[in-house]
């Protein structure tokens, strides 16, 4: 029998429940914002206040508390109240300047704004500086790339790939295959010290340049086998042994679906003909300009920073014993790496960044 005096009520228009239902659901807004929206939408529910402070882990009295708030002053008291202190000694007006400056300026001849150099321009402390860009997110010194493929067939190429990754035909054997080539076999002019308690291991800054290597890989989709061999070129003869050497080590009742690049070799005429004997063979070519869309290229990260960026080689024939060891290693334990994109999400973030771009060529 339920005791005490009743609660009230809380009920939400559809403007009200479109406004939480958008806090509570944000991952950038502050966690208690969004655990105090949780806590209305669910009052409104008609949940108990037990049962609440169960679910989002407070205490009963600050769900009641929160409810309170609510009812009294609506979304805007969810917030945070200010809390006394010393009056702020900056004005909006600076503060905005400087975000202006940040965004639509740069220093005398200098590529970018650093922190001294804004708080020398705007007569505000370094710390200040980096207070405010840190409340707007400004990071000056930080750059992204990107580029925006050129191919005319851009759309059926990404449609072509994606769907292979997330649904590959029936006795499809899918490889994703590609050179990494000019692997250098760098040694080092003097002994590295090893790791030991409270110090790094070590290594000399420069190098003696003995010779390169191209790998030849090919990731399998499915369970993340690696197919490889090293050579000293990487041309269309190179290829055509490579290509060889995948058809010797796949399944022969199987088809198999190359993903590649658009590098010439992958092309040559004698390539074609090849292929056109070996009718199991399928290449899909990924748009110009987009080697993200391979998934060896993935792999080939990790092989440069777990084995290669950090080794010692004396000779290409040491190199090449390295990768091959790593390669024999990670079949052992096969993994490969899930593609989630959708297509038509790829497609859409790809237009918008064109319109971005055309806005301000037009500008």
């Amino acid at each position: 029998m339920r005791t005490g005096r009743p609660r009230k009520p809380i009920v939400l228009s559809e403007a009200e429940q479109l406004e939480l239902d958008a806090i509570a659901g944000s991952r950038s807004l502050p966690y208690g914002l969004v655990t105090r929206a949780k806590i209305v939408l669910m009052s409104a529910a008609g949940l108990a206040n037990r049962d609440i402070a169960a679910k989002v882990d407070y205490s009963t009295q600050s769900v009641a508390l929160w409810r309170k708030r609510y009812r009294e002053l609506g979304i805007g008291g969810l917030h945070d109240e200010l809390r006394p202190g010393r009056p702020r000694s900056i004005a909006d007006e600076q503060v905005a300047e400087l975000v202006r400056k940040t965004l639509q300026s740069k220093p005398r001849g200098r590529t970018h704004w650093s922190i001294r150099s804004m708080a020398q321009e705007t007569a505000l402390s370094p710390p200040t500086v980096r207070r405010i860009w840190n409340a707007f997110g400004l990071q000056p010194h930080r750059q992204r790339h990107f580029k925006i493929s050129p191919d005319p067939f851009f759309v059926e190429k990404i449609r072509d790939i994606v769907g292979l990754y997330l649904n590959p035909p029936e006795n499809a054997f899918v490889l994703c295959v590609d050179e990494k080539s000019q692997i250098q076999a760098l040694d080092r002019t003097q002994p590295s010290l090893p790791l030991k308690k409270g110090r790094c291991g070590t290594m000399t800054h420069d190098y003696k340049r003995n010779g390169t290597t191209t790998l030849f890989a090919a990731l399998e989709l499915a369970e993340g086998k690696l197919i490889g061999t090293c050579m000293k070129k990487h041309r269309h003869q190179e290829w055509l042994k490579f290509l060889r050497l995948i058809d010797s080590e796949t399944p022969k009742e199987l088809d198999i679906h190359l993903i590649v690049d658009n590098y010439r070799t992958h092309k040559h005429e004698k390539v074609k003909s090849w292929l056109a004997r070996h009718t199991r063979f399928y290449v899909h070519f990924i748009p110009t300009s987009s080697s993200w869309l391979n998934l060896i290229g993935r792999w080939f990260r990790e092989l440069t920073d777990k084995r290669i960026r950090r080794g010692a080689f004396v000779g290409v024939p040491a190199l090449v014993d390295a990768i091959m060891a790593y390669i024999d290693e990670h079949n052992k334990n096969p993994k490969s790496f899930t593609w989630t994109a959708k297509a038509n999400d790829i497609l859409a973030k790809v237009e918008r960044a064109r319109a971005v771009l055309y806005n301000m060529a037009s500008a």
